[in-house]
């Protein structure tokens, strides 16, 4: 994702997701909860909520684009760097957190877990 903007195109593509805010920022919410935010402490950077069986793998895989401060250790989510090669994952990932977080029906319209 090069900026905040494609972020927010990418998680709009997904069924009921909407923005609005987090601690002021602005975000991207589905079923009342954050699915990805502009709150980064770095502003090269957004939050984005995966499982932490997750999170550790992208941190050791690729580091340039996903990353942590002490503040997100322990949490569901991780620190991710715009413009770098991993677009497509990137948007995985957020469809991924939007399945996790689906209703049944949502899923069985959507299809397989992403």
């Amino acid at each position: 994702m090069r900026d905040w903007n494609a972020v927010v195109a990418a998680g709009l593509d997904l069924p009921g997701v909407e923005t609005g805010t987090a601690y002021g920022r602005p975000a991207l919410r589905f079923r009342g909860k954050v699915l990805a935010a502009a709150t980064a402490p770095s502003a090269d950077s957004f939050v984005l909520q995966v499982a932490e069986a997750e999170k550790e793998m992208l941190l050791e895989t690729d580091p340039d684009t996903f990353w942590q401060t002490d503040h997100y250790r322990g949490w569901p989510a991780v620190l991710v760097r715009y413009g770098t090669q991993a677009e497509e994952r990137i948007a995985t990932l957020l469809a991924r957190t939007w399945w996790d977080r689906a209703t049944l029906r949502q899923r069985q319209d959507y299809g397989d877990r992403p």
